[in-house]
């Protein structure tokens, strides 16, 4: 449902598409990762119609964002990364307008706008001006309106940035709900334990490429069969620590150190004799530990480890001001 193959796009000198080439089967999240300014963006205006690549194509549907984007804007939904509701309007007024806007008669508009408020939990609020929602529910009315004209693939960039817990999960039941009709699902995302409930699909990319693809629990073992995690007390014994995960672990890992939370953590294929081993030699030095675990590797791990903790933006913008 979702194609793209060596897809390349550049701003002048900086190349914000390296020859992407990403799937997505019908009823599936594929989770889309990577620091800012990696190409997400990019990608998201790409596959909706937003900008034109230089080489390379996408597909919607089976359709041409090159040669047949009408046909693509009619068989994608998106929700961006920022909830698009009128707030004048009652929740019921958001989704009957923009049911008239995709060419319903009033008729269908209105049946169709009660029957998302009721599968997006908004019926009771079905009167309420948007503008007194809460962020959940501003998102959970942008998310109904991107498939008020029942799209194959919906498009959601970053659909839980800034919402509370409650709001969050109230987004992955959504998309549970969408995915679970058949929908197909393109999600970027900041938060790695978004993408490691709801993808069944995650690409990693950066520098407008993938680096990395495949389940989320392969990734993850890609990342070890487990990570020890150290806490120390004092600033001053995170070195020490350090050199004692490296050595129970025979220098075959490179530990990563939080300074901010006093925490050192590396991968242990040895898993619990590991652990014995750094507790044992924790104490011997007489390093003073907080705290210390043995645990599964997470995709923070992965992320961390395919694109060397760069998750700050980079310093180039589109000439459409956005950036790449």
């Amino acid at each position: 449902m979702i194609r793209v193959e060596d897809v390349r796009k550049s701003y002048g000198a900086f190349t914000a598409l390296d020859g992407l080439t990403l799937n997505a089967a019908e009823g599936t999240v594929l989770g889309l990762l990577g620091p800012n300014g990696s190409g997400k963006t990019t990608t998201v205006k790409l596959l909706t119609t937003l900008l034109t690549p230089d080489s390379g194509d996408a597909w919607v549907a089976g359709h041409s964002v090159r040669k047949d984007p009408e046909s693509v804007r009619r068989n994608l939904g998106l929700s961006g990364q920022y909830a698009a509701v009128d707030e004048k309007l009652t929740a019921f007024e958001n989704l009957h307008m923009v049911g008239r806007l995709y060419g319903m008669n009033r008729r269908n508009a209105t049946a169709r706008a009660h029957e998302l408020l009721a599968d997006f939990r908004l019926t009771e609020v079905a009167g309420k001006r948007a503008g007194a929602f809460s962020g959940g529910m501003r998102r959970r009315l942008d998310l109904a309106g991107a498939v008020v004209a029942r799209p194959k693939v919906v498009v959601l960039d970053e659909p839980t940035t800034g919402l509370d817990p409650r709001g969050r999960l109230d987004t992955w039941d959504v998309v549970a709900g969408l995915v679970s009709g058949g929908t197909t699902v393109l999600l970027t995302t900041q938060y790695l334990e978004e993408a490691d409930r709801l993808a069944d699909h995650i690409a990693v990319i950066n520098h407008g490429s993938v680096i990395a693809e495949g389940t989320p629990t392969a990734l993850k073992n890609r990342a070890g069969s487990g990570r020890v995690d150290v806490t120390v007390r004092d600033a001053a014994d995170l070195q020490g620590a350090t050199s004692v995960l490296t050595e129970a672990t025979g220098g075959l890992a490179i530990p990563e150190v939080d300074h901010a939370a006093l925490r050192v953590s590396v991968a242990a294929p040895g898993g619990h004799s590991v652990l014995v081993r750094v507790l044992a030699e924790l104490d011997a030095r007489s390093l003073a530990v907080t705290e210390a675990s043995l645990r599964r590797p997470t995709l923070d791990d992965v992320f961390l480890q395919l694109t060397g903790g760069n998750t700050q933006p980079e310093n180039h913008i589109s000439k459409e001001g956005v950036p790449a």
